[in-house]
């Protein structure tokens, strides 16, 4: 049995598409390109399909992973281009690695963030960011499924700061560009309970809902402070291909291939 990891994007209007509509979607894709798929045992058989830590309805992203497992071996990348052509735009397979080590969820430790907050002065989200990061504790409440939680929002923001911001045209409102580093913890802490608590520290309150995107996840390096590509340790663990296997399969390969 072949395991493959794939990255994937939501962007645009597909922001809003919510993880269930994502696995009908993809589910569609497996059946269209002919995917040789292993499937469950039991009275309702279904595709082998592991999501991890996918992002809420509502805000972008350049990387959501799931692996798949294949009854027979297959390109990756000739894969990744078969379902990406099978998704709607906006959900797109955008990186395929076959899975040579174990624990791809267990590489997801934190999240980069991007929000944009418009209509709201960069100088004003400064002072609220300094006001957040000088905070040893920024209790915030979400309502849950039990009623209302409350819990501390600063713990698990690694990085808070305003980065620079497009050049706006005459006659735009002001903007400004939050970029965060958010560890995965229990309970999750969300760019909107960061939000959330630069109201409370500082009564930021954007005129309109924060355009967030994620940028990218995978494993924290709390010496560098960053997060790295979590399908990197499969790509580091692929066999390397002979010089003379190497040289010929670029002689051979066809103009414009791999390129999707």
């Amino acid at each position: 049995m072949q395991r493959i990891r794939l990255r994937y994007t939501k962007r645009g209007r597909l922001r809003f598409t919510s993880h269930r509509d994502f696995q009908r979607a993809f589910e569609r894709a497996l059946r269209r390109s002919e995917v040789p798929m292993a499937y469950s045992a039991g009275f309702t058989p279904h595709p082998k399909v592991s999501y991890a830590n996918a992002a809420p309805t509502g805000t972008g992203s350049e990387a959501e992973f799931l692996e798949i497992a294949l009854t027979e071996a297959r390109d990756p990348e000739v894969l990744r281009g078969l379902l990406d052509a099978s998704m709607p735009a906006g959900l797109d397979i955008v990186d395929a690695v076959e899975a040579r080590t174990s624990g791809l969820a267990e590489r997801l430790t934190a999240s980069v963030w991007e929000m944009r907050l418009d209509g709201v002065d960069p100088e004003d989200v400064r002072t609220a960011v300094a006001a957040f990061n000088d905070a040893e504790t920024v209790e915030v409440q979400r309502k849950a499924k039990n009623g209302i939680r409350t819990f501390d929002a600063r713990a698990a923001v690694a990085d808070l700061r305003v980065v620079e911001a497009p050049a706006d045209r005459p006659g735009e409102r002001p903007c400004a560009i939050l970029r965060l580093v958010v560890r995965h913890v229990t309970p999750a802490v969300r760019p909107d309970d960061v939000l959330s608590g630069l109201r409370a520290v500082a009564d930021l309150a954007p005129p309109v809902p924060a355009a967030v995107t994620r940028l990218a996840q995978g494993l924290f390096d709390e010496e560098s402070g960053t997060v790295t590509d979590p399908l990197a340790p499969d790509r580091e663990a692929a066999p390397t291909a002979h010089p003379a296997v190497a040289g010929a399969a670029v002689a051979t390969a066809p103009e414009g291939a791999g390129s999707a």
